[in-house]
């Protein structure tokens, strides 16, 4: 069966025109930063992040690394420690029911401007047949405590087989490799470094639909408007 010259021009157009309408979905709407620009705030007050990965240690590694991009983002950030010392006088221990905490309450007890949510969606080793590696995600979202309103949203991820081909070595190589990756993630905690990274992605000013810049910030103000 012989095709012609205009199917073929015909069937080119088609996967053309599929490429494009994916490339158009895959992008991403710019975020709505009117409410964030109206808030101001300047101090922020980190939850503890809910988990729901299997590995109990997510939460607390990823508190342990969020200040660091909000500090540097330019905001004022509420010390963990108190914040979590704080929580327990007032009979808020566990992370969902501080999570479900009236935003006018944490305004009371902390007098922040506003409250950073996190959840933490995946945590912990991913296993292949040929390939092992300790993947980190989340979402987040700043609420205004002074209205109750969502200044923004993001999520971000990171995994520690970034980059990693696996190109050399054939397929014993590659078992060799995934064997040794197993049990390194298996007997450390490979994914608290990843977490760090996935923080710096997510709580980090400046970028696509990310955390507009703090006060404390020299590019304070100086984002693009919407």
């Amino acid at each position: 069966m012989r095709i012609t010259k205009l199917s073929r021009y015909s069937a080119i157009a088609a996967i053309a025109a599929i490429a494009l309408l994916s490339g158009c979905a895959s992008q991403q709407p710019k975020a709505d930063y009117t409410a964030f620009r109206q808030a101001k705030p300047k101090s922020i007050l980190v939850l503890p992040p809910l988990n729901e990965s299997p590995d109990v240690n997510a939460s607390f590694s990823v508190l342990a690394q969020v200040t660091y991009p909000l500090a540097e983002s330019g905001y004022y950030v509420m010390p963990v420690s108190l914040v979590n010392e704080t929580f327990k006088q007032n009979g808020l221990v566990n992370p969902p029911e501080i999570h479900a905490a009236a935003p006018a309450k944490l305004k009371e007890i902390f007098g922040a401007d506003a409250a950073l949510y996190i959840k933490v969606t995946q945590y912990g080793a991913v296993y292949t047949v040929l390939n092992s590696s300790a993947v980190v995600s989340a979402q987040a979202k700043l609420v205004d405590l002074n209205t109750g309103n969502t200044l923004w949203t993001g999520s971000a991820s990171a995994s520690n087989n970034e980059g990693n081909n696996n190109s050399g070595g054939g397929l014993l190589g590659a078992l060799v490799t995934a064997v040794v990756k197993q049990v390194m993630n298996h007997l450390t905690d490979s994914s608290h470094p990843v977490a760090g990274i996935a923080s710096n992605r997510l709580l980090t000013a400046g970028g696509p639909n990310g955390l507009l810049y703090g006060p404390r910030s020299p590019n304070y103000g100086k984002e693009a408007p919407n």
